[in-house]
């Protein structure tokens, strides 16, 4: 298990463990007395690490699917993909480098990437406007997609955004509109589509390129219709209350799983996928390669059709006359 330069405050309880932990390993260990000790320490940091992570509550939640060790969709990319070419430009305006496009090999499968990439460095992130896109990214991503499409290539989509960038140039682009039409194309491409929240999982932004044939979840994301800041800015008039707003929304991951928002929830690495990149790597890419085996079969008509009925399902519920 990695350790992380950064670390939450609900994870005080392991800090004495990988101090000790650290000490150990720094010393001598010829003797088997303190070998033992090193290794009883990791079991004990193993298994804490796993009970503070099983006891989550949701705006824990959201700060782990914040966590700026987290891994992003180009590192995805790195460690998923045998190939990469990336993809630019809208043809109408520029290239918005909040959304990330391009082909790709995944063992057999020849196909399009598209994601949300935040930036690791600060002037990284101010290109990126922190993963919040602008219309330009979405439109390149529509052009993307309807050029794989066109070529038979499956479309895997990795979400990570706050939310559609809110500035004024981007409105008077047709930030609204842009993603409605980038939803209504999704809805129709003849090809297999993957959407999975590796991070970050807010508002429209996130629904721009979250119309596929599955749609998962890292264990440790979250998946709302605005984020809990947004939420509290509105309701309670603060952003202090953001953490109330986080437990209103139900956005975490088991709570998406029950109300059938999504398909897959995929388990993260002891203590969440910043702690292991590698191994959070492989069992995305495991479940993006058993996935793409089980929509290539299926023709493109009946692919487009079940994804129709399966949006049209979400939010159905049924009503009954009161007694009297």
């Amino acid at each position: 298990m990695a350790n992380t330069s950064y670390q939450l405050d609900f994870e005080a309880p392991l800090r004495d463990l990988q101090e000790r932990i650290y000490q150990l390993e720094t010393d001598d260990q010829d003797s088997a007395s303190a070998r033992d000790e090193l290794r009883a320490a990791r079991k004990a940091l193993l298994d804490k690490t796993r009970d503070v992570y099983s006891h989550l509550d949701e705006w824990q939640t959201v700060r782990v699917a914040r966590h700026p060790d987290r891994p992003m969709f180009t590192d995805y990319v790195d460690l998923i993909c045998d190939e990469f070419v990336e993809l630019h430009g809208d043809k109408f305006f520029g290239d918005d480098r909040a959304l990330r496009t391009g082909f790709a090999k995944i063992d057999e499968f020849k196909v399009m990437m598209v994601g949300h990439h935040k930036g690791k460095t600060l002037k990284e992130r101010n290109e990126c406007y922190f993963g919040c896109a602008h219309p330009e990214g979405y439109r390149k991503a529509m052009l993307k997609m309807k050029k794989a499409a066109k070529y038979g290539l499956p479309i895997i989509c990795m979400i990570d955004t706050p939310g559609a960038y809110p500035g004024i140039g981007a409105e008077e682009r047709g930030q609204a509109q842009v993603i409605a039409e980038s939803m209504l194309e999704m809805s129709r491409l003849e090809t297999p589509i993957i959407c999975v929240v590796i991070g970050e999982g807010g508002s429209g932004g996130a629904l721009g390129i979250g119309v596929g044939d599955r749609v998962a979840v890292l264990e440790f994301s979250y998946y709302s219709v605005i984020s809990p800041e947004g939420c509290a800015g509105i309701l309670w008039k603060s952003h202090d209350y953001a953490e109330n707003a986080a437990k209103a929304l139900k956005l975490t991951s088991r709570h998406l799983e029950r109300l059938g928002a999504i398909d897959d929830v995929i388990e993260e690495p002891t203590g969440g996928a910043h702690r292991d990149h590698y191994q959070m790597a492989a069992r995305l890419k495991m479940y993006l390669v058993k996935t793409l085996r089980e929509l290539t079969e299926l023709p493109p008509d009946e692919l487009v059709a079940q994804r129709y009925e399966k949006f049209r399902k979400i939010g159905m519920y049924l009503e009954e006359a009161a007694s009297v």
